[in-house]
């Protein structure tokens, strides 16, 4: 009883004053221990107990995994196959997770094939630990197979095949499988829907995501912190950090997630006092920030060009809270020092760095020397990243970029003949805007919308009053050397300046155009789109590969510096 109710010392105390201990009762010490997180105790039990049966073993699986610690789990597990031991729901559950814990898909893979030949796969139990295996190993249609395959499904079913497509990236797939759960009259819990907002979220999708909003208040389900945790996080990656503030207060005892949702919201908008000012209150509140907590800091301090700032918080990181540095932070310290034209200390920290960047680091580096135009820094930064990855397009693009900048078309010619022969293809750039439920699609120079016409005479009109305003275009953004009015005629019709010339078009006056861009917004179309927010007298939100830029009456939220 004592175990179970996780008074361990209390527990211990009996199990020490017993005159004789039977399996039961070591079976029972020992689920003490792992649920109160005393590994090392339990192992020390687990070494000494007279005998062992199956239930034994799969205890101590179980509390390993739970732990977090599956590599342990995996050997436990594969000398009690060696010992012939039987296994139930309860130790293949367990097993699996930890095989997804550890991405040992070729073990899970053996697992699943066993539990087939042993007729344990019908179990909804163990299949629903089976799917969520292979979604945490990047394997999602063996998932998908499993799912389908199930003849019986519960909530925790679905809510694995769910999670699993949002993890995979597939977050339409997240709400159709939601809708379609619904359907079959399973009722969602806090998990399931708050996995589904999460799901909205990154899609940038506000009204699914108001609907599920709706349906959390309806139902309860808001008062639970994991669906008040995901709808902070949708409103802020929708671009609507006041509502998002005003769901994070009404939640009466936040936690880590809550505070890192809002911090990372803020630092999305670029809005570096306010994340610092929020950082700074959850520490006050004695609450323990995370890897994923200072990526948000960082991130802002890299974007106000706050580089004392966050050399401190890097600091801090490591040496007050114990936390070891990832590629994202290291990414978060070469785009602190970067935009902020310190390309020599973003190269002599990444000479300093335990481990190579990654091609995001590289790419990061390689970016600001386009905009300084440091040729050499730059060609450091392009060779490494394309060593790292020869196929990658911003590599070549971006080298392009600067060579370009510097009338070096020559070199622009070769990289371009390189890039051909090795059938590297630039990732082509897009842009989105929802009108009426349906979304509208456009890239450079698209003529394929029905509204093209209109479309291209709205930019004509506002080309030309952007140009009284003193819009200068900056022709370092165009890659071919063609004549100047061609040039221009590419700069005016890259493919966010379409979907901004769209939502003038059909969204009312008075309400924002919302546009998504799968890449960063080029400096060209940052200016031309302040200025044409000055001039049509509306709020325009563009939601870059960087950040959000909300543009008002001629200026961007991120002050230029994104």
């Amino acid at each position: 009883m004592y175990a179970k109710c996780r008074l361990i010392s209390e527990a211990k105390r009996v199990f020490d004053g017993l005159p004789e201990r039977n399996l039961v009762v070591y079976n029972t010490m020992l689920m003490g221990f792992l649920r109160c997180g005393m590994v090392k105790e339990s192992e020390g039990l687990f070494g000494c107990m007279p005998e062992k049966d199956s239930i034994s073993w799969t205890t101590m699986i179980t509390g390993l995994t739970q732990n977090g610690m599956d590599k342990g789990a995996l050997d436990l597990f594969r000398e009690m196959r060696f010992r012939g031991l039987d296994m139930d729901q309860f130790t293949f559950g367990s097993i699996l997770t930890a095989c997804g814990g550890v991405l040992a898909l070729r073990e899970g893979q053996q697992i699943h094939a066993y539990m087939t030949r042993t007729d344990q796969i019908n179990n909804v139990f163990v299949a629903s630990a089976l799917l969520d295996m292979y979604s945490k190993c990047r394997h999602i249609s063996y998932a998908e197979r499993v799912f389908k395959k199930m003849g019986f499904k519960n909530i925790v079913s679905w809510t694995a095949m769910l999670v699993g497509y949002g993890q995979n990236g597939y977050s339409e797939e997240a709400v159709r499988t939601f809708s379609e759960m619904q359907r079959n009259s399973v009722e969602p819990d806090d998990f399931t829907l708050g996995s589904v907002i999460s799901s909205c979220a990154n899609m940038a999708s506000l009204e699914e995501g108001a609907q599920f909003h709706g349906q959390a208040l309806v139902s309860g389900l808001i008062s639970f912190i994991t669906v008040s945790n995901a709808l902070v996080t949708l409103y802020s990656k929708c671009g609507n950090i006041e509502e998002s503030h005003r769901l994070f207060n009404e939640i009466k005892s936040k936690d880590e997630v809550s505070w890192t949702a809002l911090v990372s919201g803020y630092a999305q908008f670029g809005k570096a006092n306010e994340t610092i000012s929020l950082f700074e209150e959850m520490l006050a509140h004695g609450l323990q920030p995370d890897g994923v907590t200072f990526v948000g800091v960082l991130s802002a301090c890299s974007r106000a060009g706050f580089v004392e700032k966050g050399r401190q918080y890097f600091a801090s990181m490591v040496d007050k809270y114990g936390i070891n540095p990832i590629q994202d932070h290291y990414t978060c310290m070469i785009d602190l020092f970067s935009r902020a034209g310190q390309l020599e200390e973003a190269k002599n920290f990444i000479l300093q760095m335990p481990c190579c960047p990654d091609t995001i680091g590289w790419a990061t580096l390689l970016s600001s020397c386009r905009t300084r135009g440091n040729m050499e820094i730059g060609k450091w930064a392009a060779e490494s990243l394309l060593d790292l990855d020869p196929h990658n397009s911003a590599g070549h693009v971006l080298l392009a970029s600067i060579y370009a900048s510097k009338g070096k078309w020559d070199e622009v010619a070769r990289l371009r003949r390189g890039m051909r022969d090795k059938g590297v293809r630039k990732e082509p750039g897009c842009s989105w805007i929802k009108y009426k439920n349906k979304v509208h699609i456009f890239s450079a120079d698209d003529k394929s919308s029905p509204f093209s016409d209109q479309i291209y005479e709205e930019l004509d009109k506002l080309n030309c009053k952007m140009i009284e305003e003193g819009y200068v275009p900056d022709m370092r953004w165009v890659l071919h050397d063609v004549e100047e009015s061609e040039k221009l005629k590419m700069l005016n019709h890259h493919s966010e300046r379409l979907a901004i010339a769209f939502g003038l078009i059909f969204i009312p006056q008075g309400l924002p155009i919302k546009v998504v861009k799968n890449l960063r917004v080029c400096d060209d179309c940052h200016t031309a789109t302040k200025i044409i927010s000055k001039i049509t007298d509306r709020e325009i939100l563009v939601r870059d590969s960087v950040r959000f830029h909300l543009f008002k009456d001629g200026k961007c939220s991120c002050g230029d510096f994104w």
